[in-house]
């Protein structure tokens, strides 16, 4: 026989409504009862009535994803960490999290209508930002509560986490400043994605504030994997390249690429080349890695509580900032930066 919410009462010796109340993430319930009943709660293998909590509250517990096409889907390693994070944030708040794969060359928005229509989901999780992104503006359209992972500017008007990417480039770019480097490339992201356009900014005011005109032919956009990482520092470094003196990665495998690059050309960091990196602290992209980078830190896992809290309160009706989160960074020093030779 499955736990109840009694069970949850009478092993932390809290009500019936508290313990409802903890477990739904209400703003008058402390942090300390809300931690209390979720303990119980996964100590007992508590799984929520979803029909008895649809008839009570018009609501269906569910909440969705919908992937978007090949083409723009999060790389497998991050992708499975983000469905698994996801997951056992909206069971901890006792919500079911679910997951819906557009097909290549699917509208998403179309996805999105199809869903909602079905009347099943409460609202969703969005990830990989555009500039206008037409998923929020149909999502607010048909009043369906959403949660973005980043955001459009800096102050968007709908819930979202993120962590302040144009101070990631500027940190990156000033740390690469700071050794005398005035030619920094950057190998960057997607241009249409919001975070890369962030990041980019940062690199060229942390260049102008240092009274250095930020120079096109050393930044690179593609999709974040070893090989563009590879490509891009080959089409730098080469005979007819911009030739800088240092590298920013906007990843772990972009700096894969990059080492792997200069070490095809003879070139060793930081004696050579200096580089500086991002990190998401994904498995298996460890930013201390051989060879150990210097750069900036910040872990997506840190992402999933906030994303699921805010939707959660997006969706019963919490004021927006309250619902919206912004997450830190660290700055590591692993000596990938020299001087410029």
């Amino acid at each position: 026989m499955s736990a109840t919410l009694k069970d949850i009462a009478a092993l932390t010796g809290l009500s019936v409504t508290q313990v409802s109340r903890a477990l739904n993430d209400h703003d008058d319930v402390s942090a300390e009862t809300k931690q209390r009943a979720r303990d119980a709660a996964k100590a007992l293998d508590y799984r929520p009535n979803l029909s008895a909590r649809r008839l009570a509250s018009g609501r269906s517990g569910i909440v969705g994803l919908v992937l978007p096409p090949q083409d723009r889907t999060p790389r497998d390693s991050m992708f499975v960490q983000m469905m698994r994070g996801l997951s056992s944030a909206f069971s901890r708040h006792g919500r079911l999290f679910v997951l819906h794969a557009a097909d290549e060359g699917e509208d998403v928005v179309a996805v999105h209508r199809r869903l909602i229509d079905g009347g099943s989901l409460d609202g969703f999780v969005l990830i990989e930002p555009e500039h206008d992104d037409p998923r929020v503006a149909y999502l607010q359209g048909r009043g369906v509560p959403l949660v973005m992972h980043g955001r459009d500017g800096p102050a968007p008007d709908y819930p979202f986490y993120d962590i302040d990417n144009l101070a990631v480039g500027r940190a990156l770019t000033q740390m690469l400043l700071r050794a005398g480097h005035r030619r920094i490339g950057f190998i960057n992201g997607r241009e249409d994605m919001c975070y890369v356009a962030q990041r980019r900014l940062g690199w060229e005011r942390a260049l102008r504030e240092a009274g250095v005109e930020p120079d096109p032919a050393l930044h690179e956009h593609g999709q974040m994997t070893e090989s563009l990482g590879a490509l891009a520092t080959l089409r730098l470094m080469g005979p007819e390249g911009a030739r800088p003196s240092a590298l920013i990665a906007g990843n772990m495998l972009i700096a894969k690429g990059i080492y792997t690059a200069l070490s095809m050309l003879g070139l060793k960091v930081p004696q050579d080349v200096s580089v500086v990196v991002h990190d998401d602290m994904l498995p298996g992209e460890d930013l201390l890695a051989v060879p150990p980078s210097s750069g900036t830190r910040s872990a997506l896992a840190q992402s999933w509580e906030p994303l699921a809290a805010a939707l959660i309160g997006a969706i019963e009706g919490r004021a927006l900032p309250k619902t919206q989160h912004l997450g830190d960074f660290e700055i590591v020093e692993a000596g990938s930066i020299a001087p410029p030779s």
